[in-house]
């Protein structure tokens, strides 16, 4: 089977033509940019339960500086988060600006989650766009040739053409549908890291307006 998908990619970058170079150019970018987002997404992303069951521990015994450096331990979009929160919580702010100072983490944490995982559509819609004219390519060249051509040689003209032309759709929709399908994946794992941020900052408000006479200086 692998043999077999790996002499499709060799036969269509042969006959698909100039288009089939621009299909490569954005099957190899959205390779790239999902081998990219894989290994972002995996070092920025901490265990929630694991972290907060820590964190909220330290706080809960008024501990805010070492809450602050267990953040600083797990460097990552959560984490940066919550200290924001502490920071202003060490400096005795009120609690609208613990709250505001975590939002506005989230704000900060938020493009560099995403990244470029939104190339990822764009890069579908074109590798389908660059199969079209591929596609439109090959069919011109089929009847050009039929029209030139004398009886023996319309056969294999025709043929030729309409070989580019569904070599070219096919590749394009293949690199289509892996970005695509990459993009929904990653802006799942990314709505789920957000929501996290979310979440425990809120997890945590509640738990320093509990807790405000236990803070340490």
């Amino acid at each position: 089977m692998a043999h077999e998908s790996t002499n499709f990619f060799v036969t269509a970058f042969k006959v698909g033509g100039p288009s089939m170079i621009v299909i490569a150019a954005i099957g190899a970018l959205t390779i790239m940019l999902i081998i990219e987002r894989l290994w972002t997404l995996k070092s920025l992303n901490v265990d929630k339960n694991d972290f907060n069951e820590h964190l909220f521990g330290m706080v809960l015994r008024g501990d805010i500086r070492q809450a602050i450096t267990y953040c600083d331990s797990k460097p990552a979009p959560l984490t940066n988060t919550l200290k924001a929160g502490l920071i202003q919580t060490m400096n005795q702010r009120p609690d609208e600006e613990v709250q505001v100072a975590m939002d506005a983490s989230v704000l900060r944490e938020t493009p560099r989650i995403e990244g470029w995982t939104a190339f990822l559509a764009v890069f579908g819609n074109l590798a389908t766009l660059a199969g079209l004219v591929g596609t439109i390519m090959g069919m011109i060249k089929s009847f050009q040739g039929v029209s030139k051509a004398g009886a023996a040689e319309k056969a294999a003209l025709l043929s030729e053409g309409i070989s580019e032309a569904l070599h070219c759709t096919a590749a394009g929709l293949i690199v289509a549908i892996i970005a695509i399908l990459a993009y929904g994946y990653f802006q799942v794992r990314i709505g789920r890291i957000i929501n996290d941020m979310q979440e425990s900052s809120m997890s945590m408000m509640n738990l320093v307006v509990a807790n405000r006479e236990k803070m340490k200086e």
